[in-house]
């Protein structure tokens, strides 16, 4: 079997780059893919089957010859090496590619070097052509075997047969949905690093069908599924303090997002998206983001528009917007309750009751509302029985911003130094230091005790010295 026809791509861009001949770029490409000379001379100048019946079609009229009875999918029959054309039809394909038998391991003999051939050969008809000349071998309708009529023929069979194509079974397209939720399942426990090499090893399996043509349902899922992919990434690489990195791929994932056109997957990933210049700025970014999925939600009764409510919440508290994130912690819990949907505590793609809670904790934390914070927060906790993962530690984090907010800055910055350590190594990421750095923040410098200092050096130490 063959490469996919984007291999025969890359060798082209690479034989215009470096000036090879048509039979070069052909040969290279029956070494790399495999395929026959007739196919290989069709694939080096970038024409599908349909395009080459055009083409011939068009010559046969400007060298006033009898065209065959010909469409793309005849074609394909003789590149495949199923069955010979005939004599005839050979000679015409050699005048098309303007190569003999050995180039097409055919017949005939119509090399652009021979002057035998250029005494009678015509260059086959393409985008250069002169208008004049196409028009001049358009026949009356009426006419027996119409070159016109074979034309649109072709065409419309070629991109009828294209559009119930697709390189993807439905069990693979089953097999990449059992990847993902995989993945989505294993990303809440497993370390950042370790889901960034399967992460991105599946985006490439998902580019590549991508890459060709596929029927529109499956080509949105797999947008879908890069959206999801490219956020996860992006997350990792946020967490793992690589910001440029994890910008680039949230514009990646946004970008993927809309052009699947799935509204709830869009607002998604701006949620997702906004993350980002939450925790490392600016927080104007964060405002906008979540603003945007706010719109783009409409009030719409779903975990995912409770999510981007309770995103913007935390954000507008940490603006000292009180009313506004106030407001929104009412839409949130409103859209959260109507939504009537049971997400998936094991699923980091999905919007449990407990990460309601944590983003509410956010909100009420940054406006020094200690008792709801609290409350926030132990009935998040109660929903992760076995307090691991970033998300129990940032929520004990948050118990410690409250503890300074309630002046027990000691009991608070130990508190933050037991949480750091008690993470796995591989999960104490720079995210995380960020996030007990805040701490020493707003601790006034001159009441901040020896713990404050102490955890102050801990976080200063190289990865894998704490």
């Amino acid at each position: 079997m063959g490469h996919k026809p984007s291999c025969a791509a890359r060798i082209r861009a690479s034989a215009e780059a470096r000036c090879w001949t048509i039979d070069t770029t052909a040969a290279m490409i029956v070494e790399c893919c495999g395929v026959t000379p007739l196919r290989a001379h069709r694939l080096a100048r970038g024409w599908t089957r349909a395009n080459a019946v055009s083409e011939l079609i068009l010559l046969c009229g400007e060298l006033a010859l009898d065209c065959p009875s010909l469409d793309a999918e005849q074609l394909g029959v003789w590149e495949r090496n199923a069955r010979m054309p005939r004599a005839r039809t050979i000679d015409l394909l050699c005048r098309l590619y303007r190569t003999d038998t050995q180039g097409l391991g055919l017949a005939g003999g119509y090399r652009a070097d021979a002057s035998t051939a250029m005494a009678v050969f015509t260059p086959p008809p393409g985008p250069d052509r002169p208008a004049a000349a196409k028009q001049a071998i358009l026949p009356s309708p009426l006419v027996a075997g119409d070159p016109l009529d074979a034309v649109t023929r072709s065409h419309r069979r070629a991109i009828e047969r294209t559009l119930a194509s697709t390189t993807l079974t439905t069990g693979e397209l089953e097999s990449l949905d059992g990847k993902l939720l995989a993945l989505r399942r294993d990303y809440v426990s497993d370390p950042p690093m370790v889901m960034l090499a399967r992460l991105l090893a599946t985006l490439e399996e998902v580019r590549q069908y991508s890459e060709e043509r596929q029927p529109a349902v499956v080509q949105v899922r797999l947008s879908e599924m890069i959206a999801v992919l490219s956020t996860l990434t992006a997350d990792a690489l946020m967490k793992l303090g690589r910001t440029e990195q994890a910008r680039d791929w949230y514009g990646t994932a946004k970008s993927a997002a809309d052009d699947s056109g799935n509204r709830e997957l869009r607002t998604r990933v701006r949620v997702q998206a906004a993350m980002l210049p939450f925790y490392y700025g600016p927080l104007a970014e964060a405002a906008a983001l979540t603003h945007e999925a706010v719109l783009l939600n409409r009030g719409r009764p779903s975990v995912t528009g409770a999510f981007a409510s309770a995103a913007e919440a935390r954000v507008k508290a940490c603006q000292h917007d009180e009313d506004g994130a106030r407001a929104a912690i009412v839409q949130a819990r409103t859209l959260f309750e109507r939504s009537r949907q049971t997400a998936q505590e094991d699923d980091a793609w999905a919007f449990p009751y407990r990460r309601l809670q944590l983003y509410l904790s956010g909100a009420y934390t940054a406006l020094g509302d200690t008792v709801r914070a609290g409350r926030a927060q132990d009935e998040a906790l109660r929903l992760y029985p076995d307090h691991t993962g970033i998300d129990p530690a940032l929520l004990r984090l948050e118990q410690a911003m409250c503890l300074v907010r309630q002046r027990s800055v000691s009991e608070a910055c130990q508190l933050a130094r037991v949480t750091y350590l008690a993470v796995p190594a591989d999960h104490r990421t720079r995210i995380l230091g960020a996030r007990a750095a805040d701490i020493i923040k707003i601790t006034p410098k001159d009441v901040r005790p020896r713990a404050a200092r102490e955890l102050g050096e801990l976080l200063a130490l190289p990865a894998g010295r704490t």
